[in-house]
């Protein structure tokens, strides 16, 4: 067991095993046939009760009939009462009369209870003794053929080329390649088992910890999840892929020119995990399961990432120009730079193309984490990065979440007419500034009914969305006036054409990216200051610092950060509220 971990007892399969031994013992067996011998021949019985019991079941049912007529309510007096005599004084009860009474309650139970067995052993099927094989495998389905010792000996094997039988964070490649892992599993493993603590793992701390794992964990999901989590849980938080990444960051080759720049580490790490969560954690809940890192494609980019040496191939988490793309637009919007923007920075973004009525609602906490927004109205990086992904491509699945999140006002599950004409006044308002004349919104309305074809009459849900392939144009047109104005230029069968391109190569954030991309390093080559005069403010040093980001610049000029990055101070970052 790896230290810090602590055992917990599954009591149900304690009662399970005390409850079979129970029912194993002869006496218990003896007990039981006697009472479905008794329950087949229609005789009652009650366990315990010895004869004492029957003697007085058979006293009770002597005398049914003549209480049948107070338990069925005559209009006559019951048989076994006498008539009621005046007098001054209050009378007692006698004893016959409270003899009946108890013999009425008696023969209501012992009836009742002869019925009820009755009905059980006609409705008992035989089936029931059969046994259902497992279905539900949280852990992964155990695999027939896995000879766990022979893994071990490969990894003992491994470990004694090393000195002492230990290895660092360095050696942690090959003992990777001896648990038949991917590479970049190195440093999930060497902190998992210990090696944080004394900088490196013994042979016999990391053998006890793997062949747990490879008892309990049967896919690489849960050997995954298993490595990264806090104990007791069973499940990823954001605080958890922060050694994996910083493994990354120091030893894959295409990321080596951040070695020197240390400040920017946090940013990229940053970055790569809110796209992880944007992306595998479909439920919205901050926690990442096995089940739903199982669903995703994310252990397979994490593989690849031993094969690509070009981090910029790996677009969907790890591509350092996505972050770069996302970092500057983050950073033309911070304009006091304490990596935080409010409703006046975010609404600057892209000319103000956004709504002021969507902008209020991405503050309003539905769909940022912690409290911040609400409480002191500004989000954070990490919030950024799910609004531009969300923004440049609205066909992703948690890109309508989100959209469908800030448009359902009430939050019943449903976008009504007038959730919709709530959004769509604010675009008329500034159609009718810029001269242009709106579509009445009954015409608009009509247009995105037949777009959408919702289910059911009078609202558009979730799922209407979903399975639509134009949900970029119903979006766009209650809270983007730039890219609604790009969509009316467009023909109706041209953006059929491209919503049913599905199967395209790169998707819509990942062709924005490259955009961007491309005018973000023309601007650098041209030599125009990024930021208004924040260039001259630069001393020596923060030139320096720039320079090392000039990698390669003739093959990646990419990688030539823009110079005022240098100046951010980083203990005005509060890396930890990321994670709320």
């Amino acid at each position: 067991m790896s230290p810090g971990k602590v055992l917990q007892p599954v009591l149900k399969l304690k009662v399970d095993e005390l409850f079979l031994c129970w029912l194993s013992q002869p006496a218990t067996q003896l007990i039981l046939k006697d009472c479905l011998r008794r329950i087949k021949n229609e005789e009652k019985t009650e366990i315990g009760s010895g004869d004492s019991g029957n003697g007085k079941n058979e006293r009770f049912s002597n005398k049914n009939s003549n209480s049948k007529q107070c338990i069925l309510g005559d209009t006559r007096l019951p048989l076994s009462f006498s008539p009621p005599q005046l007098s001054t004084t209050l009378p007692l009860a006698t004893p016959a009369s409270a003899r009946n009474t108890s013999n009425v309650r008696a023969t209501r139970r012992s009836s009742g209870t002869r019925v009820v067995q009755t009905k059980k052993e006609e409705t008992l099927p035989p089936s029931l003794s059969q046994n259902i094989p497992t279905f539900y495998f949280p852990r992964g389905c155990p695999k027939e053929k896995v000879n766990i010792d022979a893994v071990i000996a490969k990894i003992e094997r491994t470990f004694s080329e090393f000195p002492n039988e230990r290895a660092t964070l360095e050696d942690m490649g090959k003992v990777a390649k001896a648990c038949e892992c991917p590479l970049y599993w190195k440093g999930p493993l060497f902190y998992c088992a210990g090696g944080e603590r004394t900088g490196y793992v013994s042979v016999h701390k990391f053998v006890a910890m793997w062949r747990k794992i490879l008892q309990t964990c049967y896919d690489d999901a849960a050997k995954f999840v298993h490595l990264l989590m806090n104990p007791g849980c069973n499940y990823l938080v954001q605080e958890d892929f922060i050694p994996f990444l910083q493994d990354v960051v120091n030893s894959h080759p295409g990321l080596s020119f951040l070695k020197e720049a240390s400040e920017f580490h946090s940013r990229y790490i940053t970055t790569v995990i809110q796209r992880i969560f944007y992306t595998v954690n479909r439920s919205w809940s901050g926690k990442i399961t096995c089940n739903e890192l199982r669903k995703s494609n994310f252990l397979q980019n994490v593989a690849l990432l031993e094969e690509e040496a070009d981090i910029n191939q790996l677009t969907e988490y790890f591509s350092y120009e996505h972050f770069y793309v996302i970092y500057c637009k983050f950073w033309e919007l911070d304009t006091d730079h304490d990596l935080y923007i409010d409703r006046k920075d975010l609404a600057r973004h892209n000319d103000h193309a956004i709504s002021n009525r969507m902008i209020e609602r991405i503050f309003s906490g539905a769909v940022t984490r912690g409290r911040k927004a609400q409480k002191d109205g500004k989000i954070s990086y990490a919030d950024f990065v799910w609004f531009l992904i969300s923004e440049e491509d609205k066909k992703t699945p948690t890109s309508i979440e989100y959209w469908f999140r800030c448009m359902d006002l009430d939050g019943d599950g449903a976008l009504s007419m007038y959730e919709l004409e709530y959004f769509y006044e604010e675009q008329c308002q500034k159609l009718d500034n810029m001269a242009i004349e709106p579509l009445p919104f009954e015409d608009c309305l009509c247009q995105m009914l037949d777009l959408v074809k919702p289910q059911y009459e009078g609202k558009i849900t979730l799922h209407d969305l979903k399975r639509c392939k134009l949900t970029n144009v119903f979006f766009d047109t209650f809270f983007n006036i730039e890219k609604y104005l790009d969509h009316e230029q467009k023909d109706q069968f041209s953006m059929l054409r491209d919503g049913e391109g599905e199967s395209q190569e790169i998707s819509d954030w990942e062709r924005y990216a490259a955009e961007e991309y491309d005018i973000l390093v023309a601007e650098e080559a041209a030599g125009d200051p990024w930021n208004d005069g924040y260039e001259a403010e630069l001393d020596p040093v923060d030139h320096q610092k720039a320079n090392v980001l000039k990698y390669q610049m003739e093959k990646r000029p990419f990688f030539e950060m823009p110079s005022h990055l240098a100046d951010v101070d980083l203990d005005e970052y509060d890396y930890e509220e990321d994670f709320e």
